[in-house]
């Protein structure tokens, strides 16, 4: 009979829906196993002196674009999709996918499985469990780890109502985004965000956000919240898309020119000042999470124009803070331009 004596196992995953949303059904290990040394007539024993605790003093982590975080997990003994983080066996582990070089287990004590994710991105936010095999014995638990970002609108330059599931995708990513998910929209709104246009969400639903209730968006009769047209057709059907970006390692600044610029001259103004043309999801984020500031109207990656204001002034737009739009005006007109700098080590790869 083999030995049950085996190296502690550690497996970190993380938690997927089929739609591209995280989540979580609740983890259930009735300690059922094969007896293969004295078959009780069934084929299985029962464990109920259960003497492996996995768990966490955190429920929710929360981290920013690029830095590192440390997910707890504590071991007592020393349908979703799963897409395997890291798996550690005794003093030998293994990382996978797009987490391959950035993971590790800290081990700073006896018992401590926690999970430290170096360069945080976009796509790590979610739900992860830990999983804690001791010989026969099984145990896990779950933390959630959110990126501070924001979430902002994003329609095509051809107008409203012009991206399928896929191509706003697309779109968020161009703009160094990501699609936001129900929570992140939420919590968006939470925090004041009003769209009467629906867009994509990453599970593949279709909502918008609205805090004050209007006949135009849903009715006077609505209370204020997320409306929802649920799950659409991600080839056919056709709507805006609402984006998450969180902060980077660069700079967005507006460059000081003494003169406007078309389009074309803004990209190459950008580059022959060592940077880039910003793009949308770089000026959100320095304005939500920096508090950049600036009353004048810029070029951006996209070929939009925008700027963004924090502190509220006459001839700086509405009354509330954000990031106010020109839309996409034609390509020859003359604005400023906002231009984002990667840090040097990024610039050198």
């Amino acid at each position: 009979m083999p030995s049950l004596h085996c190296p502690l196992v550690v497996v970190w995953v993380y938690l997927l829906l089929p739609g591209g949303r995280s989540s979580f059904y609740g983890f259930n290990n009735g300690f059922h196993y094969q007896d293969i040394s004295n078959r009780n007539g069934n084929g299985e024993i029962y464990f109920n002196g259960i003497r492996l605790l996995v768990e966490s003093p955190q429920s929710s982590v929360s981290g920013t674009r690029g830095s590192s975080v440390t997910l707890p997990s504590v071991s007592s003994d020393a349908f979703t999709t799963e897409t395997e983080v890291m798996v550690a066996m005794g003093n030998r582990h293994r990382s996978y996918g797009g987490f391959r070089g950035r993971v590790r287990l800290r081990r700073s004590a006896p018992g401590d499985m926690s999970l430290v994710i170096n360069e945080l991105q976009l796509n790590d936010t979610g739900r992860y469990r830990c999983e804690v095999i001791d010989g026969l014995e099984d145990e896990s638990v779950t933390v959630e780890l959110e990126l501070k970002g924001v979430v902002f609108p994003y329609y095509s330059k051809k107008g409203r109502y012009h991206f399928n599931f896929f191509a706003a995708h697309q779109a968020c990513q161009d703009q160094e985004a990501t699609l936001a998910t129900v929570e992140q929209l939420f919590s968006a709104w939470e925090e004041g965000l009003d769209w009467c246009n629906a867009g994509w969400l990453a599970d593949g639903t279709v909502q918008y956000p609205i805090t004050v209730a209007r006949h135009s968006c849903g009715g006077e009769d609505l209370a204020p919240g997320l409306r929802s047209y649920g799950q659409r057709h991600r080839f056919l059907n056709l709507y805006d898309a609402f984006c998450f970006s969180a902060s980077t390692k660069g700079n967005v600044y507006f460059l000081k020119d003494q003169k406007k610029l078309n389009f074309t001259q803004a990209v190459h103004a950008c580059v022959r000042d060592g940077s880039q043309i910003a793009k949308v999801g770089h000026l959100y984020a320095a304005w939500k999470l920096a508090g950049f500031d600036r009353c004048d109207a810029g070029w951006l990656a996209d070929g939009s124009v925008r700027y963004p204001i924090t502190k509220t002034r006459l001839n700086c737009g509405p009354p509330q803070p954000g990031v106010r739009s020109f839309g996409f005006p034609p390509l020859h007109r003359k604005f400023g331009v906002y231009c984002y700098r990667q840090p040097f080590s990024e610039n050198k790869k």
